[in-house]
């Protein structure tokens, strides 16, 4: 089209130019048989000045014509423009929209599952916790028994060493197994419940 813009120009200008040299012809061929007050030749320049006049305006009305047409032509190509570039951006902004729901739906998956395992993580910190609480209290609970078996032990080993200083200050002592048997059933009455097999045997030996 802008290949076509200066000749159609050109082709404008020779077409108002040859109009406008029709009507000053017929308006000169008027004019020179006024003077002549001739019927002939009045009529000859009306007859001609008719001509010419007809002429000058089917020229510009084809002018005027070819120029709505392009005029139309113009719209025309650039409503069709305008179609492409709407449909151009609606597909752009389609695909731009689907990009945008896929990554707002990915970000919500990711976000779904790190709150799930972050929940899956407090769980294990919360029984992990409730475990290290249960151990601690055994080992308080077994810490008090081995202390308590340590206090038994201890009054076990001084009712031990009573009955042993006893039975030797009453001239308990050698290999008399009376001796022996009357250590033993003192020893069981010390700690009831204990066997002092190990006492007797250290003590023979």
């Amino acid at each position: 089209m802008a290949s076509r813009t200066p000749a159609r120009r050109r082709q404008r200008s020779v077409r108002v130019t040859v109009a406008v040299t029709l009507m000053a012809l017929a308006t000169i061929a008027v004019i020179a048989a006024l003077p002549t007050r001739s019927v002939t030749w009045l009529s000859a320049a009306t007859v001609v000045a008719l001509v010419l006049a007809w002429a000058a305006l089917r020229m510009m009305w084809t002018e005027v014509l070819q120029s709505r047409r392009e005029n139309a032509a113009d719209r025309a190509a650039t409503a069709a423009a305008y179609e492409d570039l709407f449909s151009q951006r609606a597909v752009e902004h389609a695909e731009f929209t689907s990009a945008m729901t896929e990554r707002l739906a990915s970000s919500q998956t990711t976000m779904r599952e790190l709150e799930g395992a972050l929940v899956a993580q407090q769980r294990r910190a919360a029984t992990a916790e409730v475990r290290l609480a249960d151990s601690n209290r055994r080992l308080d609970e077994a810490r008090s028994q081995v202390s308590q078996l340590e206090g038994e032990l201890t009054e076990r080993q001084a009712e031990l060493a009573d009955a042993l200083a006893s039975w030797e200050s009453e001239g308990g002592g050698g290999d008399d197994p009376a001796g022996l048997a009357d250590f033993e059933r003192r020893a069981q009455e010390a700690l009831p419940g204990r066997h002092v097999g190990a006492s007797k045997e250290h003590r023979t030996a």
